[in-house]
C-alpha cells in the first residue's frame, strides 16, 4: 500500500481525536501506511531568532507510526502569506466578499515563497510511490513547486472552503497563475457541486480545457480528475461523545434549566461567512410577529473568537453584540431574556448535549464550504423526539441535507418563517426528517469521504514526466 503523505497548513497529531475531524479522518490511513504529516508547525520566528524569509528548517517528530514534520515561519512569511494572502485575499473573494479583499498589498510574493519553501524541504522526503494529499487554500500552488522540483507522484488537493463562480474568482489579481497551478494536481477535490462547476466553468473558459468525461479533464498539456466530495463526521465519535458524561451533564442542566422554553442553537466562529447578524435580525422578526414566542423560546449562540486583530472581525463583534443587546433590551424581562450569547469556545464533548436539549438548529451561513456543525447536530437528536435543522442554502452541506429546512439569509422575513415553521413542526414530520437526514450523514461519513478520494487518487495516472511543469 503506497504511504500516505498529508500537506495541510498546519499539522494534527492523529493520535489526539481533539485534534479535529480532519485528523480523525486521516488517522486510519496515515497509521496504516505509516505516513507523514507535513506543514507549519505554528510558531513564528522573528529575524533576530535566525527567522528569515524564504528559509526554515524542518523539524520531524514521531506520533506512533506517523511522521510528523514541521517547519517555522519567519515573521514576515507569516504575515505575507498567512495573515495577507490566505486570509486578506483568498479568504473573503472564495466567500464573494471582493469588499473586504486586500488585493494590494503585494502579499502574493509571500505566500509563493512560503509554497516554495514547503516543496523545497518536502520534496527530498518524498517516495516515488507517495500518495500525497494538499489540503485547503494555503497550498492551492504546492502541487506546481513540487512538479518543478521535479516530483512526479500522484499529488491530490481538496478545498475545505468555497471555490466562487469565475467572474469572482476572476476579481483577484494572478486568478490565472493561482488556477494553473491548481491544474498540477492529478486530483482536485470540493465540497459542494456548486464548487465543482464553478471550477470546470472557469477552466473550460479561460484553460480551454478539454473535458474528457466523468470529472477528467484535459488542461495546459496534462490530464487532471476533478471532483465533489462532501466532507462528512465520525459519526461513532460524536455518538460516543453524546453518551460521556460532559454532554450528558449538559443536556440535562439545558432541560431543567429551560424547561418551560424552547431552545434554539447557533454555533459559529466569529466569521463574517457565518452570517450571525443576519441571524439575530431574523431572529427578532420573528418575536416582532410571534408575540406567542415572547417567554416561550430562547435562543443560545455561541460565537467562538476568531482573528480578533483584523478589523473587519471586530466590526461584526461589535454589529452582533449591539443586535444580541437590543433583542433582550426591548423583548426581554426579568424572568427571560431572549438571546443567550456567548462570546467565546465552548469545549466540544459539551456540545452534543446542547444539541440534544435544542428544538432548533440555526445554521444560517452566507456562504461556507460544508459546516459540519449541521451534521453535529442532527448525530446528537433523540430519534424518538428530535429537533429541526434550519439550513442557509448557501452552506455546502445543503447540497446533502435535503430535509433540513433551506432558508435564504439575506431574507430576514422568510429565514423568521421558517424559524416559526420548525418550532411548530408537529413530531410525526420531524421524526421522517431526522430520519433521512440521519441516514444521509451516516452514509457519507467522514471515513466515506476519505475512502472515496483516495480511491480517485490511486487511480489516477502518475505524473507526465515529459510535460515540463514551470514556475510561473
Amino acid at each position: 500500500m503506497p504511504r500516505l503523505v498529508v500537506v495541510s497548513n498546519r499539522v494534527a497529531d492523529p493520535r489526539r481525536t481533539a485534534a479535529g475531524g480532519l485528523a480523525v479522518a486521516l488517522s486510519e490511513v496515515l497509521h496504516a501506511t505509516g505516513g507523514m504529516w507535513f506543514g507549519w508547525s505554528g510558531k513564528v520566528i522573528a529575524a533576530a531568532d535566525g527567522g528569515r524569509p524564504g528559509e526554515g528548517k524542518a523539524h520531524r517528530h514521531q506520533a506512533g507510526p506517523v511522521k510528523l514534520v514541521t517547519v517555522d515561519l519567519s515573521a514576515e512569511d507569516h504575515r505575507a502569506y498567512y495573515l495577507g494572502y490566505a486570509n486578506g485575499v483568498l479568504w473573503p473573494v472564495f466567500h464573494y466578499r471582493l469588499d473586504l479583499a486586500d488585493f494590494d498589498a503585494g502579499y502574493i510574493e509571500g505566500y509563493r515563497r512560503v509554497n516554495q519553501l514547503f516543496a523545497r524541504l518536502l520534496a527530498p522526503l518524498l517516495r516515488p510511490d507517495d500518495l500525497v494529499w494538499v489540503h485547503d487554500y494555503h497550498l492551492m500552488p504546492l502541487a506546481s513547486e513540487l512538479r518543478a522540483l521535479g516530483c512526479q507522484q500522484r499529488i491530490g488537493f481538496f478545498l475545505h472552503i468555497p471555490l466562487p463562480p469565475p467572474m469572482i474568482l476572476a476579481a483577484i489579481p494572478g486568478h490565472d497563475w493561482l488556477v494553473r497551478s491548481l491544474c498540477a494536481f492529478d486530483v482536485v477535490g470540493f465540497q459542494s457541486e456548486t464548487d465543482h462547476q464553478h471550477f470546470c466553468g472557469y477552466i473550460e473558459r479561460e484553460a480551454k480545457a478539454q473535458s474528457l468525461g466523468e470529472g477528467r479533464w484535459r488542461v495546459f498539456n496534462r490530464t487532471l480528475h476533478a471532483g465533489a466530495w462532501p466532507i462528512g463526521i465520525d459519526v461513532d465519535e460524536l455518538e460516543a461523545l453524546a453518551k460521556a458524561p460532559e454532554a450528558r451533564d449538559m443536556h440535562a442542566r439545558m432541560q431543567r434549566e429551560y424547561s418551560r422554553r424552547m431552545l434554539l442553537v447557533g454555533v459559529d466562529r466569529l466569521d463574517y461567512s457565518k452570517g450571525l447578524p443576519h441571524r439575530m435580525r431574523a431572529f427578532r422578526h420573528l418575536l416582532q410577529r410571534h408575540p406567542e414566542t415572547h417567554r416561550n423560546a430562547t435562543l443560545v449562540q455561541i460565537a467562538s473568537p476568531s482573528r480578533e486583530d483584523v478589523s473587519a472581525y471586530s466590526d461584526i463583534l461589535h454589529e452582533l453584540e449591539s443586535l444580541c443587546g437590543s433583542i433582550n433590551g426591548n423583548f426581554g424581562d426579568l424572568e427571560w431574556m431572549p438571546v443567550r450569547y456567548i462570546h467565546r469556545t465552548v469545549a466540544r464533548p459539551r456540545l452534543p448535549g446542547l444539541f440534544r436539549a435544542s428544538r432548533v438548529a440555526l445554521v444560517t451561513p452566507l456562504r461556507d464550504g460544508m459546516n459540519l456543525v449541521a451534521k453535529e447536530f442532527i448525530v446528537s437528536q433523540d430519534p424518538q423526539d428530535p429537533g429541526v435543522l434550519v439550513l442557509s442554502r448557501f452552506a455546502g452541506a445543503a447540497e446533502q441535507l435535503e430535509q433540513a429546512l433551506l432558508v435564504n439569509p439575506y431574507d430576514t422575513e422568510g429565514t423568521a418563517d421558517a424559524i416559526h415553521l420548525a418550532l411548530q413542526m408537529p413530531l410525526e414530520e420531524r421524526r421522517a426528517r431526522h430520519e433521512a437526514l440521519l441516514a444521509t450523514c451516516k452514509r457519507q461519513d467522514v471515513h466515506w469521504w476519505c475512502e472515496s478520494f483516495l480511491s480517485a487518487l490511486r487511480q489516477a495516472q502518475a505524473h507526465e514526466s515529459g510535460t515540463p511543469w514551470l514556475r510561473l
